[in-house]
């Protein structure tokens, strides 16, 4: 069934190129989606059709007649879930590591979107079925805090804050090395990487805006935790960032160091070897609630292996 959705301009939007402004706006949406809505003249502005390279302004309304999406089965799944928060309009997991958030590339089974609909068939499917209530993306081997919408409306409003960045996103990283600075910025653009598509660097054609906070919490040998806010959320950002700045996150298999320095403790050295996946962890996000307006936040509890290493680097 076809809906049509208004959506308004706000002033720090002012600006965007149209198909940009929707794209953001409808997160979820993949390119293609966002293409095919002009292709069959779907979108207007201020009641006049809308070309993507169009320019918005200030309060200009859009509207989008969303056709309904070519139906994809993606079956519920009885998968335990962490739930940290949920009512009518929102539901708050602590990602496990290992489970995709969606979906794709050859994966229909497993992801957090099927153990999502088994959990609930209230689930907005703005983004398509593939993308059923999703609004924003952890990595699959990056655990903690990640929300999802259960009507429109509140994809709508989770999808601009996210856009505008004013959902806030506090995420821990144990780094190799010992981080000079006990605070800093990385303001650094990336892109995929012109030589390794698959990968995110600063090497690349197209780049984009990307800057992380970052500050110190503690300092163990050969090796930093790190607490990083996000002022944007590109893919891959703080992984990226983090090696340019040779301090690569601890078991991460694409931008870090795959081996563990001999000088390191052997308990320490033990368990780190036995790491697979990043030590990255999404620990609270904060967001203002879709329907009440009150403001949020939701606290992830480390994963066991993560925490295991915190104990022994501490207890050494």
């Amino acid at each position: 069934m076809e809906k049509t959705l208004r959506l308004t301009v706000e002033s720090t939007e002012a600006g965007e190129r149209l198909d940009v402004f929707i794209a953001a706006r409808l997160r979820g949406f993949t390119r293609s989606r966002v293409k095919t809505l002009f292709d069959g003249s779907r979108v207007t502005v201020n009641g006049k059709a809308g070309k993507p390279g169009l320019r918005v302004k200030g309060a200009d309304a859009v509207d989008v007649l969303v056709p309904p999406e070519r139906i994809h089965t993606v079956e519920p799944e009885e998968v335990p879930l962490e739930i940290l928060y949920e009512d009518s309009d929102i539901i708050a997991v602590n990602k496990p590591a290992g489970m995709t958030t969606h979906p794709g590339a050859g994966r229909t089974t497993g992801t957090l979107v099927n153990a999502l609909l088994g959990h609930t068939k209230d689930l907005s499917l703005l983004g398509g079925p593939l993308r059923a209530g999703i609004v924003h993306r952890l990595d699959k081997d990056t655990t903690g805090a990640i929300v999802a919408a259960k009507n429109d409306s509140s994809h709508l409003a989770l999808s601009k804050q996210f856009k505008e960045h004013t959902a806030g996103r506090t995420y821990l990283a144990l780094v190799w090395g010992g981080v000079r600075d006990m605070e800093g910025v990385v303001d650094m653009p990336i892109g995929r990487d012109i030589a390794h598509r698959k990968k995110i660097s600063p090497r690349a054609r197209k780049k984009r805006t990307a800057v992380t906070r970052y500050r110190v919490l503690k300092r163990f040998p050969l090796l930093t935790l790190l607490e990083l806010k996000l002022e944007t959320g590109r893919t891959h950002q703080i992984r990226v960032h983090l090696n340019a700045i040779n301090h690569p996150v601890v078991g991460d298999q694409t931008y870090g160091k795959r081996c563990v320095p001999p000088a390191m403790e052997k308990e320490a050295a033990d368990l780190l070897k036995k790491i697979k996946r990043q030590c990255l962890h999404a620990r609270t996000l904060t967001l203002t609630h879709p329907s009440t307006g009150k403001l949020m936040e939701f606290q992830a509890p480390l994963p066991e292996d993560f925490e295991e290493i915190l104990k022994t680097l501490e207890g050494g």
